[in-house]
């Protein structure tokens, strides 16, 4: 190749120190950006800045750029540098925040700001994340007047109401942005995200078969997806996790334990699953197994949760903080605590409770988490006193509390607690459960006037409800029941009658002849004639019946029997009964003590018997004439021993030596 000439050389350099267009650069730029290439995008966004410094457009470029390239802290550090510049970045700063997890100061810095549709957009994932749900609700009903059509929007707006527990809204909110949530428009659409979502409401609402259709239909459209985009076996498997934790969960809800453990084995052994996925099955599995591996499981917990640098303060690994939402947290850190307690590891799950009192200030399970931690040391009225000190401080979020506080104080027979707990519960006082519980607790008490205004408050609900499943005839019966074991004859009476001329209930109609007769004769006959006449009654005579010394057991018929010959009964008159044979020297008149019961069992099964004792006495061991270790003590008492012996009992002579059977046989002969 021929060396370049000088003046070729000057052209190129010259040409080099030239600087490049604005414009050049940012046409660049764009190309880099429209092809994905974010880190070369950054280089030329710094050479536009050089050229042109301040550039309002490169710096947002460039901070976008680091964005994309997940580059969190520089883009934030560009996000710095350009503070003395006239630009307003506050929506960068807050998501690079939002991206750190740092939800409170991204949503500070969004306050005030113009309610656009990419703002409303951001707050509404912080809400999210931050678990008001309601909130999060708000800002997407905001987002409607915007119009924005976004199937990722559609998703977000489903993944809310499931969350802020408004999953009975999912169908008329989609159908109002016409959107068809059947599996057959689910299929048509290809969307993995929306039938996911779409199943998930299905599970919130209880309706399990259809939900598994729907996640079904996203398992094989995320395979099909991801299999056109040339994944491997074990990537598609891991990207699919969330689905396959989710069916298992809907096997488990409808009581097929076994498919769900096996799909929940099979996510925590292979470790293909993204780790909020693994986090799920493996806090769904332990609370299938329950108490069994105790230790196991604990030990698989522990591995999720660290401590936190702030005091008495927990969090979860790095990677699941930020994924897991508030709901899935407190099922973790639940099951955590209740293995805690199985495995009898008092101190630490005090120590782990008032972690989760200072990081849960606003939810109960803490506090019922508390309550558990006393009761298991036995110290139940600490557990009450916790309680009803967290119901007195949030009347407007403590049914559970004040249910719980119910079962503590019932258990310890404190039925008067347990018995105020449930009449603080407004809401749950005409619930069939809860009246026959109060009603039991008041009998307890001896408070008989107390459980029958429990029991008219009950029927008088349930008079104005205007629902379809109405329980007044249920309540009704059992309220004149109650008062007529108890002595209120005119107001079971009156209870009667009311069934009667509601319902027509022949049940109510025997009841109201019966309680009538006691206190209204006149009424027990009129409505006496109502009652319809049994059959096979028409030829008795009553006054006859009632002068009769009662009833008599029915006796069947004996069988023909066949004639018998004159030979035979006299065969039959001919025997006669024996008297009894009794032992040789036995008087009947004076048998004396009765036998032994049990002398037919065997002596070592009688209770009398006494097993005999064994010789404790020390034996000595050894060679001939070696001393035992106790010294002379002990040969002296074998010797006193036998000396005792020797004078209770003669000795017996010693056998003559046995000859041979030689001599034997000669003596014989001789």
């Amino acid at each position: 190749m021929p060396p370049k000439s000088k003046a070729a050389a000057a052209a190129a350099a010259a040409a080099a120190a030239q600087p490049v267009a604005v414009e050049d650069l940012f046409t660049t730029l764009h190309r880099h950006i429209e092809a994905g290439e974010f880190p070369q995008a950054v280089k030329v966004a710094d050479q536009v800045l050089a050229a042109a410094p301040g550039d309002e457009d490169a710096v947002r470029c460039k901070v976008v750029a680091h964005i994309k390239s997940d580059a969190i802290e520089k883009a934030l550090a560009a996000i710095r540098a350009a503070e003395r510049l006239p630009i307003d970045l506050s929506y960068c700063k807050a998501y690079c925040y939002y991206r750190q997890n740092k939800l409170q100061e991204a949503l500070d810095l969004l306050k005030g700001q113009e309610e656009t549709s990419a703002i409303l957009q951001l707050e509404s994932q912080i809400y999210y994340r931050l678990g008001r749900m309601n909130d999060c609700m708000n800002s997407y009903e905001k987002l409607q007047k915007f119009k924005v059509e976004s199937m990722d929007l559609k998703i977000n707006i489903i993944a809310a109401l499931v969350a802020a527990g408004r999953a009975s809204e999912v169908q008329a909110t989609m159908k109002a942005q016409k959107v068809d949530l059947s599996s057959r428009a689910l299929r048509d659409t290809r969307s993995f995200e929306l039938a996911y979502n779409s199943a998930c409401s299905l599970i919130e609402n209880k309706k399990y078969s259809e939900a598994k259709e729907q996640l079904d239909l996203a398992k094989r459209i995320g395979k099909e997806e991801l299999m056109v985009d040339e994944y491997g076996d074990d990537d598609i498997e891991y990207e699919l996790a969330p689905v396959s934790a989710q069916l298992a969960y809907v096997h488990q809800l409808q009581g097929q334990t076994q498919e769900a453990m096996e799909t929940y084995n099979n996510i925590t052994s292979r470790n293909l699953a993204d780790p909020s996925s693994l986090a799920v099955a493996t806090t769904n599995l332990i609370s299938l197994k329950g108490t069994r591996d105790a230790a196991d499981s604990l030990r698989k917990l522990s591995r999720l949760i660290e401590k936190s640098t702030a005091p008495n303060q927990l969090q979860l690994i790095e990677s699941l903080e930020s994924k897991l939402s508030p709901r899935q947290k407190e099922a973790l850190y639940s099951a955590h605590v209740l293995l805690l307690l199985h495995a009898n590891k008092i101190d630490q799950a005090h120590e782990f409770v008032s972690g989760l009192l200072g990081m849960f200030q606003d939810s109960t399970f803490p506090v019922l988490l508390q309550a558990a931690v006393h009761v298991r040391e036995k110290k139940v009225q600490k557990a009450e006193e916790v309680l009803s000190q967290y119901a007195e401080k949030h009347p407007e979020n403590s049914k559970g509390v004040l249910l719980s506080l119910a079962q503590i104080a019932a258990s310890a027979n404190h039925f008067q607690i347990a018995a105020d707990s449930l009449s603080k519960i407004v809401d749950m006082q005409h619930m069939p459960a809860t009246v026959a519980t109060l009603v039991a607790l008041k009998e307890r008490l001896g408070d008989s006037n107390g459980a029958s205004s429990v029991l008219d408050s009950a029927i008088q609900w349930w008079k104005n409800s205007m629902t379809e499943d109405n329980k007044l005839d249920v309540f009704m019966r059992e309220a004149a029941t109650f008062k007529l074991n108890h002595g209120r004859d005119e107001e079971a009476c009156q209870l009667y009658e009311d069934l009667v001329k509601s319902f027509g209930s022949a049940e109510a109609l025997a009841g109201l002849v019966a309680t009538s007769a006691r206190t209204n004769l006149e009424k027990a006959e009129q409505y006496e004639k109502k009652l319809k006449p049994l059959p096979g009654l028409k030829g008795i005579n009553v006054e006859s019946l009632e002068k009769t010394s009662g009833a008599r057991p029915f006796e069947a018929p004996k069988p023909m029997e066949q004639d018998v010959t004159d030979e035979v009964k006299k065969q039959k008159a001919k025997k006669r009964k024996r008297k009894p044979r009794y032992p040789k020297g036995f008087d009947p008149a004076n048998p004396g003590p009765p036998p032994d019961p049990e002398r037919w069992l065997p002596k070592r099964e009688r209770s009398s018997y006494r097993p005999k004792r064994k010789d404790k006495r020390a034996q000595v061991r050894g060679a001939q004439g070696a001393v035992s270790r106790d010294g002379t003590s002990s040969a002296s008492a074998s010797s006193s021993s036998k000396a005792n012996q020797a004078t209770k009992a003669p000795a017996a002579a010693p056998e003559p030596p046995k000859g041979s059977n030689k001599s034997r046989k000669k003596k014989s002969r001789s």
